[in-house]
């Protein structure tokens, strides 16, 4: 090895292996998708695993299209959830996803400082803008992009001033004197923003461990300034190697230019695997996975991401960039229409290629299909070549992928140096090697 830096890793608390047709598979689980024991059962396996953190994405809308042969959206509420998980682990951290364009920050710093305090200073947050949702809330249409983003800034910014206004160095608790709290260091924030006006302070004080990690989504350009502003880690979609180096060379310059050290921001990209006992086995589940998604589901697709129509084109003609729309054409994600949009202007693809990609096809996370010792290969290179700084593991196929993981995948990485065979620490700044507040 060239580098004595371990991974970071986390587990997505999404069934990803029911995805397709993975949900009709016997052991699927899929009776268990609306019970807390079902994840409460996967926390454990990851914590015995010494991973850093369990992560749970949400959507706020359910795709009623998908809903006859798959479970769409369907989710659990992710503050809800991982309480429930809290109460049954130890040290694993616990990152919760809150969108800033649909909650009040004041609930949200509340909700997220309860399960900090449950948890005993282990949860994190995901911070997202969503991208669909918005008739599910008002009658205006979704928000461009950037005004998500400046919306998110304000909005992050408010909840950790609420974080900040009743610090946990005000409890006092003497019963001697009778003084619970030095009620001089509890303040409002008064905020009056274009988006909030917030008085605050909030109602629980901050934990002993430290502030809250941020986690952030996004990989357009204002989720990357976002992200280099506040984040901690990046859950970031790079279905290819070179995509994983331009985004974390791209952010840790970011962070340098908002006074940050590099070092801070961990890229996480989701890696989406298909484990299989030998490589035969790992194709037929990709294979069998994506089986039911049709050609002209494949267009929509396409047509959904980029804003272009290419059924009318030949299968064997090149996608060109001269052939792409305007940037500026309103998407339903920025991060995934960029992905596509560099993988055409650098690749130029046929419509067969393109249609067949992962990201059109599956995910637009990097994909992994072989045995465990393909998917070590794998993480080796992409971390040694600096396309990350870890993983969030995304099973895919069936329920025997998250079992390779664990029983052959994680092994495997330990003895290689690259992920630890202990907790050093009990919180999940700890995990991530945090030292300082993000707050100073």
């Amino acid at each position: 090895m060239t580098t004595n830096r371990q991974l970071c890793i986390g587990l997505s608390l999404s069934a990803t292996w029911m995805n397709g047709n993975g949900w009709r598979l016997q052991n699927s689980g899929v009776e268990n998708l609306f019970a807390s024991d079902f994840y409460v059962d996967l926390a454990k396996m990851a914590e015995k695993a010494k991973l850093d953190f369990v992560f749970k994405p949400d959507s706020l809308f359910l795709n009623c299209d998908l809903l006859d042969k798959s479970p769409g959206f369907s989710s659990l509420d992710p503050i809800v959830l991982l309480t429930s998980v809290a109460r049954e682990t130890e040290r694993i951290g616990l990152v919760a996803t809150a969108s800033t364009t649909f909650n009040p920050p004041y609930v949200v710093a509340r909700q997220l400082q309860s399960l900090h305090w449950i948890s005993n200073g282990r949860a994190g947050w995901n911070i997202v803008t969503s991208i669909d949702g918005s008739e599910n809330f008002d009658h205006s249409p979704m928000p461009s992009s950037e005004e998500r983003y400046t919306k998110a800034f304000e909005f992050t910014d408010v909840v950790q001033k609420l974080w900040r206004s009743y610090p946990n160095e005000a409890l006092i608790m003497n019963r001697a004197s009778g003084k619970f709290v030095d009620k001089e260091m509890v303040s409002p924030i008064n905020h009056s923003g274009k988006y909030f006006s917030v008085k605050g302070p909030i109602n629980v004080p901050a934990h002993g461990s430290g502030d809250i990690p941020l986690f952030q989504a996004g990989a357009s350009t204002w989720g990357r300034n976002f992200a280099a502003s506040v984040a901690n880690a990046i859950f970031a979609a790079t279905p290819d190697i070179a995509s994983g180096i331009e985004l974390r060379d791209d952010l840790r310059k970011r962070a340098k230019d908002h006074h940050r050290y590099p070092d801070d921001i961990r890229v996480l990209p989701g890696m989406y695997f298909f484990l299989g006992k030998t490589r035969s086995e790992a194709y037929d589940l990709y294979k069998e996975a994506h089986a039911h998604l049709s050609m002209s589901h494949r267009y929509k697709v396409v047509q959904s991401i980029l804003g272009m129509d290419i059924s009318n084109l030949p299968l064997d003609q090149p996608i060109t960039a001269d052939l792409l729309p305007d940037t500026d054409m309103p998407v339903r994600s920025r991060t995934h229409a960029d992905l596509l949009r560099r993988l055409i202007v650098q690749q130029k693809p046929t419509v067969e290629e393109l249609l067949s990609r992962p990201e059109v096809v599956g995910s637009a996370h990097w994909v992994v299909v072989g045995t465990a010792e393909d998917a070590l290969k794998e993480i080796v290179e992409w971390f040694e070549a600096g396309a990350m700084d870890g993983l969030i593991a995304l099973p895919g196929g069936s329920f025997q992928s998250l079992q390779l993981f664990f029983d052959e995948l994680m092994p495997m990485l330990v003895e290689k140096g690259l992920f630890r065979d202990e907790y050093k620490g009990r919180t999940l700044r700890e995990h991530l090697g945090i030292n300082s507040s993000l707050s100073k």
